[in-house]
């Protein structure tokens, strides 16, 4: 089992920043792929952004590539995503997961999630 929680979600003005984190436990982190998923009201949770387990390859969905990054801290058993230039449309709820194999982008793939941290843009 891995458990995974995200921290730094919050309220922001649209073109400002944020930094997520999540902290895994449980297993050993380096084994991991890790990614951001992200879901609004009444929408299917959509990926976001995958780190490769050895950090050497990074994924990003069309709409926040130039302006999300995601790395990772194996000494810290942490994943970040570094969110700049936000707009109304990155509001959701963002999840971490974790996958022992190459990253995928669908959500079912994935097998281990944490609860979430909401991200709000304001126009």
């Amino acid at each position: 089992q891995v458990q995974l929680v995200e921290s730094g979600g919050g309220l922001v003005q649209a073109g400002g920043s944020l930094r997520l984190s999540c902290a895994a436990s449980g297993r050993t982190f380096s084994n991991y792929a890790m990614g951001w998923f992200r879901q609004a009201p009444g929408l299917e949770r959509e990926f976001v952004a995958a780190i490769s387990r050895n950090g050497g390859s990074l994924y990003y969905t069309d709409s926040v590539k130039g302006r999300f990054t995601i790395s990772r801290d194996d000494a810290k058993n942490t994943v970040y995503l570094q969110m700049n230039s936000l707009r109304p449309e990155d509001t959701a709820v963002y999840y971490c997961a974790a996958r022992p194999q190459i990253y995928s982008r669908m959500p079912e793939n994935w097998a281990y999630w944490g609860q979430g941290t909401q991200v709000t843009v304001s126009s």
